[in-house]
């Protein structure tokens, strides 16, 4: 029998059909393998952890055929100590069945930080130590001493602070400052329009301290304060020029746009 004849032959096309057949049957047996092999279809959706522990979390996770595993934790005074306050994926992302969510938990103690050696520099360098290890500073006090703008001392809650001790990270300290040629002067910053932020940074810069904060009957939220601004200031910096070294500047905040422009006016 030629070749021709055999490809149009009964017993070709049908070793062809059942060749055929099989590889349908392959492909089809593998495809459903795959499928449940990577559960093709199935997703699951990312619960909320936050404000859990972690057995919690944990417990919340497995529900969902997920898991858990913690990325970092932080000091966060607002959330519960040993709870999440982060979490990766976010919560009703859809995600397969084993997949990992990574928390970042609250840690049960304040993070703290070494104290580094602040005495006998100027006030300047101590300010830059203080800001790079997360340390603020309360206030200034100048003591008479024969070293000008050294600093003599650094305190918290009355107690002396020491270089190595460690101290709670954004918790703030009292400089103590050796001021040799009696009540010398600073000229005083125009903090109008400022946030308390911005300003206290501003006064703390100019040698002076923060007094008495005043917020007018315009702010009555937490967000409120978070935007109120400086409308005015005591001592007023367009009648005082100077002022004595760690003295004290009063502010007066809101959030009233047209009393900021009308006393924006007046300066």
């Amino acid at each position: 029998m030629s070749f021709k004849k055999f490809l149009v032959s009964r017993a070709f096309l049908i070793s062809l059909a059942v060749a055929i057949v099989l590889l349908v049957a392959i492909i089809a047996a593998t495809m459903n393998q795959l499928k449940s092999y990577t559960h093709h279809g199935i997703s699951y959706r990312v619960p909320d952890l936050s404000g859990l522990t972690f057995e919690e979390a944990n417990t919340a996770a497995n529900d969902r055929k997920l898991k858990i595993e913690v990325l970092d934790s932080v000091y966060n005074k607002s959330a519960a100590p040993g709870t999440v306050v982060d979490q990766v994926p976010k919560s009703h992302k859809q995600v397969k069945e084993g997949r990992v969510i990574f928390v970042t938990m609250n840690s049960t103690e304040p993070e703290k930080v070494k104290t580094p050696k602040l005495t006998d520099i100027s006030f300047r360098q101590a300010q830059v130590l203080l800001e790079n290890c997360g340390l603020l500073i309360d206030s200034i006090v100048y003591k008479p001493s024969e070293y000008n703008d050294l600093v003599l001392n650094i305190l918290q809650d009355s107690t002396e602070v020491n270089e190595g001790d460690r101290l709670v990270r954004g918790s703030a300290v009292v400089v103590v400052v050796g001021q040799s040629k009696g009540n010398m002067e600073t000229a005083l910053p125009k903090l109008f329009g400022m946030f308390v932020d911005d300003a206290k940074a501003k006064i703390t810069d100019a040698r002076l301290n923060l007094g008495v904060v005043i917020y007018d009957n315009t702010i009555t939220t937490q967000d409120d304060s978070l935007n109120a601004r400086v409308w005015k200031q005591m001592p007023d910096a367009d009648v005082v020029r100077s002022v004595y070294l760690g003295s004290s500047v009063d502010l007066w905040l809101t959030v009233d746009d047209e009393k900021l422009i009308n006393n924006e006016f007046q300066q």
